[in-house]
C-alpha cells in the first residue's frame, strides 16, 4: 500500500456505479465494484486501488448497505489523498 492506495486483487467485480473525485482542475470518475471477499481478519476489506493507469474502489459485496456506504466513503477519502499528493505536489 502506497499513499493510501491498495493493490487491486485479480478479480472482476460487479459495477455498482461511479464516484467523481475533483482534485484541482482534474476530474476522476472512479468505478465502484462489488466483490465477494473472504475476510482474513487482518486487513480491511476493499478500498481505493491503483493498478497502472487504472483507478477504482472495491467494496465487500456481502456487506449490508450501511457498511458498503462506509467503505465507499473511506475509499473516496483515500482516493482524494492519493490523487492530491500525486497531482498537487
Amino acid at each position: 500500500m502506497q499513499n493510501g492506495a491498495h493493490d487491486k486483487p485479480e478479480v472482476s467485480g460487479r459495477l455498482l456505479g461511479f464516484v467523481r473525485v475533483v482534485v484541482g482542475s482534474q476530474v476522476f470518475d472512479l468505478p465502484v465494484q462489488s466483490i465477494a471477499v473472504e475476510p482474513d481478519g487482518e486487513k480491511s476489506v476493499g478500498g481505493f486501488f491503483v493498478e497502472g493507469a487504472e483507478l477504482g474502489i472495491l467494496v465487500d459485496g456481502t456487506a449490508p448497505p450501511p457498511e458498503v456506504k462506509k467503505q465507499i466513503e473511506k475509499a473516496t477519502a483515500e482516493a482524494v489523498r492519493h490523487l492530491s499528493q500525486r497531482f498537487l505536489n
